[in-house]
């Protein structure tokens, strides 16, 4: 979920616009889990070369949920804990950001999971699905969802920004933003290795440019007062 949209970027320049500059950067691959980050070492040299502010970690949607098996689950814990300690040694503040499914049943007990998931890492989680379910309820006509109706959409990835930038801050961001940087497809051509998350993108063909109005901004933290971060 995190490329798809390009999470990174789009934080980066909503924190940057209301007052909070940063830059970001990334270790993505589609379908990738947090358990291979682990066996190959690239987040835990990123962190140690890098130091970072801030951390975000994000598990493949059904990992959690012991997708294709029970040891998906443990491995996925394990990881966690793992990078979470990886950024505490180095003074790096690590959260966990929730992903998201659409079933009410299987969206509940993933939330479940990832919040005992941080817990266990003792890092905060920043929950998605329960507030994506309800925003989408309560504003059908926003793009939610990628065109393929699973990965996410420009409002989505607006959402989990906000969702993040509520947990650091303590409040909701108040102005729009544009996003100067690949706004990646599920498609994407990208790798496990440390990049800039507005350096060139591997395909041409991938958009370089979305503006956040401050309306959409406002719409979308309208749907998420009632909502926990």
């Amino acid at each position: 979920m995190i490329y798809v949209g390009n999470l990174p970027a789009t934080y980066a320049a909503l924190s940057t616009a209301n007052g909070h500059p940063l830059q970001s950067q990334m270790i993505v691959k589609g379908g990738a889990t947090l358990d291979q980050r682990v066996v190959d070492g690239s987040v835990q040299r990123a962190l140690a070369e890098q130091r970072p502010q801030l951390l975000i970690l994000q598990e493949q949607g059904g990992t959690l949920l012991c997708w294709p098996d029970e040891s998906a689950c443990a491995k996925s814990r394990a990881a966690i804990k793992t990078l979470a300690k990886a950024g505490s040694e180095v003074g790096t503040r690590v959260l966990l950001l929730g992903s998201y499914q659409a079933n009410p049943e299987a969206s509940a007990r993933l939330m479940a999971e990832e919040a005992a998931a941080a817990e266990q890492a003792g890092i905060p989680y920043v929950a998605v699905s329960e507030a994506l379910r309800a925003a989408a309820t309560a504003a059908p006509a926003l793009a939610w969802y990628d065109a393929d109706g699973m990965h996410p959409g420009s409002a989505l990835t607006l959402l989990d920004a906000i969702q993040l930038y509520r947990t650091l801050h303590g409040r909701l961001p108040e102005h729009g933003f544009p996003v100067a940087a690949p706004i990646y497809l599920p498609k994407s051509g990208l790798d496990e290795g440390l990049r800039d998350a507005d350096a060139p993108a591997p395909l041409a063909d991938t958009p370089t440019h979305i503006d956040y109005p401050d309306a959409l901004l406002q719409q979308i933290n309208a749907l998420l007062q009632n909502t926990q971060p």
